[in-house]
């Protein structure tokens, strides 16, 4: 489900004004119901904040599951897990279906081997209401203590490079003088869950140790960095209508009149929708099948 062979690494975004999500230091953090995920207690309700008891806590809420998150992710938990008796690590996936948000909440927190305290918001994909959780926000990190908030990432691409400033804010809130480096938490991740450096999971079948050539997945990642932003964001499940209705719009204003981006639009757009229903949602596959029709019809050379 992860192996998001399209993504490339997080393109540079280009937000002129501060991004908010969630609440700010100082702010309190105020009590929300979640579906437990991964403990003895899976299937239950339980309060993250009220069960911690104003301990040192990590929130973690996440829109959804993109590849160049997954490092960034990856570093916060193995963090939580070795110091678990110094901060409570809380991941809190957001979803707009209960059903279909539990399913894949499941299968990434076992994919990607988490650690942390796992939990599906009862509150759909806005999140607890009072937390003012932005969307575009693909993860909103928030600290506190005495549930009192001690720093806050709105991270709208979250990647890797936002691991440094994150990790010190969680030694900071955990009381940690002598914190591990990004470095040392992803190397104990790649040696726990047996995966080569570089974040690349060993296979134990003797298929991938094959000189077979692999088939090439059709179309390609877009070069243009504002272009695979905004395909990036297109492809989230949790987008509404609304939402993919203005990205689309974006995008058609970006590539006008411009053949080299238009030609990588149609490339982007053939890989993501190879995949079916691993990208996306019904309507946003709807509506990119026809974007992609027109395109490549009005490109088309003429006879």
């Amino acid at each position: 489900m992860l192996a998001a062979v399209w993504l490339a690494p997080s393109p540079v975004t280009h937000a002129a004004d501060p991004v908010f999500s969630g609440p700010q230091p100082a702010e309190k953090t105020t009590p929300f119901k979640v579906l437990d995920l991964a403990s003895d207690k899976e299937g239950a309700e339980r309060n993250p904040v009220t069960d911690n008891a104003g301990a040192p806590t990590a929130l973690v809420f996440l829109h959804g599951i993109e590849r160049s998150l997954v490092p960034l992710l990856r570093v916060i938990d193995e963090y939580g897990a070795d110091h678990k008796d110094r901060i409570k690590t809380e991941i809190v996936f957001l979803a707009p279906d209960r059903l279909a948000g539990e399913q894949r909440s499941k299968a990434a927190s076992k994919s990607l081997r988490l650690q942390s305290r796992i939990g599906l918001s009862l509150d759909g994909a806005e999140g607890p209401g009072n937390y003012g959780l932005n969307k575009d926000c693909l993860m909103t990190i928030v600290t506190a203590i005495s549930n009192q908030v001690t720093a806050n990432f709105a991270l709208v691409q979250p990647g890797i490079a936002d691991a440094p400033k994150v990790l010190e804010a969680l030694a900071r809130t955990a009381g940690d003088t002598n914190p591990p480096t990004v470095a040392d938490l992803s190397a104990r991740h790649a040696a726990r869950a047996g995966a080569r450096p570089g974040g690349e999971t060993m296979r134990r079948d003797n298929a991938a140790n094959s000189d077979k050539p692999k088939e090439p997945f059709p179309g390609a990642v877009p070069t243009d960095d504002q272009l695979q932003f905004l395909l990036r964001r297109f492809i989230r499940a949790t987008n509404d209508v609304a939402t993919t209705d203005k990205l689309l719009a974006d995008v058609k204003a970006h590539i006008l009149g411009k053949p080299d981006l238009q030609k990588q639009a149609i490339d982007g757009w053939v890989r993501v929708l190879h995949f079916g229903d691993r990208y996306g949602n019904e309507y946003s596959r709807k509506v990119g099948r026809e974007f992609l029709e027109s395109l490549q019809k009005s490109t088309a050379p003429r006879p």
